[in-house]
């Protein structure tokens, strides 16, 4: 899954560049209002594929890891059902 967020962030950040060169090396020829359009969308797509290459999908089992206080922990695992050995 990790692959598959970095391919998208990667094309999503390619469409960004690509859209920036078009825009101020051909686009802004013919049009400059749709030159700078197409910078406003090439200028949300960072922030979105940061978002998307940082997210945590479901097979992430981030929320088991213990926190090293084993009191929090076991409270914790209290609350999820799960029965811990003591020691």
């Amino acid at each position: 899954m990790l692959a598959r967020r970095r391919h998208l962030y990667l094309a999503m950040m390619g469409t960004c560049i690509g859209l920036f060169v078009l825009a101020w090396a051909v686009v802004r020829l013919w049009s400059i209002p749709v030159a700078v359009g197409m910078c406003v969308v090439a200028m949300v797509i960072p922030p979105v594929a940061a978002m998307v290459a940082n997210r945590r999908g479901p097979e992430d089992r981030w929320w088991d890891d213990p926190s090293g206080d084993p009191q929090s922990d076991e409270w914790w695992d209290e609350l999820d059902g799960k029965k811990r050995p003591r020691s």
